[in-house]
């Protein structure tokens, strides 16, 4: 069972920064193409990150220049997203997401594209 781990949600103030990691669980062996998402109260699901075993990566519009991605070279199956300059409309639940591949998928902020989810962790940033 693929299982990804989100951790290092919280509370942050405006203009603050954050670092989320994401950590596979579950399985010994295998590459895969991991993802952030997120969702914030009344709104759908964004893709906001990705990242595949090349280190090539995507990043959303809304988050560019404030937003680093980056994976544990030595395992591969922990990525870490570092946010800057947090607004308050960067509240949400952040999910990350898996799937078992090498290179970015063609649609990388496209939750259809990820069968593996974690729980989500909580990001308030406040005003």
């Amino acid at each position: 069972q693929v299982q990804p781990v989100e951790s290092g949600g919280g509370s942050v103030q405006a203009g603050g920064s954050l670092t989320l990691s994401c950590k596979i669980s579950g399985y010994a062996s295998g590459t895969f193409c991991m993802a952030l998402f997120r969702q914030a109260p009344g709104k759908g699901r964004e893709g906001v990150a990705a990242i595949d075993k090349d280190g090539s990566t995507y990043c959303a519009d809304s988050v560019k220049c404030r937003l680093t991605i980056s994976q544990d070279n030595a395992s591969r199956k922990t990525v870490f997203l570092q946010m800057n300059s947090l607004k308050p409309e960067d509240t949400a639940i952040y999910y990350c997401a898996a799937e078992a591949r090498w290179e970015l998928p063609a649609r990388p902020g496209d939750s259809n594209e990820y069968p593996y989810w974690g729980q989500g962790t909580q990001v308030t940033v406040s005003s």
